[in-house]
């Protein structure tokens, strides 16, 4: 009888499943951390002061202050995602050509500053920027003209593409590191050249880390108020510290949460996106 219960795979009645049982802290941890804050997000976007229903909070957004935050953030994302895949393309497939012990030291180098807390690097960036910083004094040092970038759009750019360019970096190089050689070798033997297997073949297959990338640059990229507030000097302000400043400042926890939607819908376009271009999800580097 015993015999008979282990080879059918059934297990005794009144018992957990260890699957399940394995897997409750997490589901604890998401309501806490995930489930709950995202309803109290939504509970004061979607009411006033008085506890009543109401679209305000959200349509507050298509206000002159508030729309100007929101376009230069999708301006600056826009620009820094462009830029940090231009940079991390051609760097991803330096990265995929090398051999295996030396591309993963690389890859080491480029994760490590992840590793760092990402306050400590934005200040960094600011001590080397300001105009009695470290890149002026060598420039002064030289007889170089000052470059004064800090508390520009440049500066804010700067940070985000230092910040967030192994996001793209690393999905990109998942993809092409995936790519059979032979399939490369065989697009050359049927007459393509570099720029044919490159445009027919390289790039086709690693869409799902391109993807991946501008999501997890673009969508950081928007929501942040750090780099802004530091590199920017409070003077540019984007939708981010609008909302930072909606909670701390302003205590107006019902505007602020309604803001904090409208930028929700921008995360499921790119959720979605790359669902759609990533189900299997080969541009995931975790």
């Amino acid at each position: 009888m015993k015999n008979n219960r282990i080879f059918s795979g059934r297990q005794p009645s009144g018992r957990f499943m260890p699957g399940k049982l394995l897997s409750s802290p997490y589901i604890v941890w998401a309501a806490i951390f995930i489930v709950i804050p995202l309803g109290m997000v939504f509970y004061y976007g979607l009411t006033d002061k008085t506890g009543a229903f109401t679209m305000e909070n959200v349509i507050s957004i298509m206000s002159a202050e508030h729309a100007k935050a929101l376009w230069i953030s999708l301006g600056l994302s826009f620009v820094s995602t462009l830029i940090c895949f231009f940079l991390a393309y051609p760097l991803a497939m330096i990265l995929a050509n090398m051999n295996v012990s030396q591309h993963s030291f690389i890859v080491l180098i480029f994760i490590l500053p992840m590793w760092m807390n990402f306050l400590l690097r934005t200040l960094a960036w600011q001590t080397l920027l300001e105009k009695t910083g470290v890149l002026n004094s060598i420039l002064s040092f030289l007889h170089l003209p000052a470059l004064n970038i800090i508390n520009t759009p440049y500066a804010i750019i700067l940070g985000m593409v230092y910040n967030f360019l192994p996001f793209m970096v690393l999905p990109i190089y998942n993809c092409l590191v995936k790519i059979d050689p032979n399939v490369i070798n065989a697009a050359k033997d049927l007459g393509a050249n570099s720029v044919q297997t490159f445009f027919k073949i390289t790039l086709p297959l690693s869409v799902p880390g391109i993807i991946s990338g501008i999501t997890m640059v673009f969508i950081p990229a928007l929501t942040t108020f750090v780099i802004s507030k530091l590199l920017g000097g409070s003077k540019i302000l984007l939708i981010g510290n609008v909302i930072e400043e909606e909670f701390t400042q302003a205590g107006n926890w019902h505007l602020g949460s309604g803001l904090s939607i409208v930028l929700m819908i921008f995360i499921l376009i790119n959720m979605a996106a790359s669902a759609i271009f990533d189900k299997d999800g080969e541009g995931s580097f975790l």
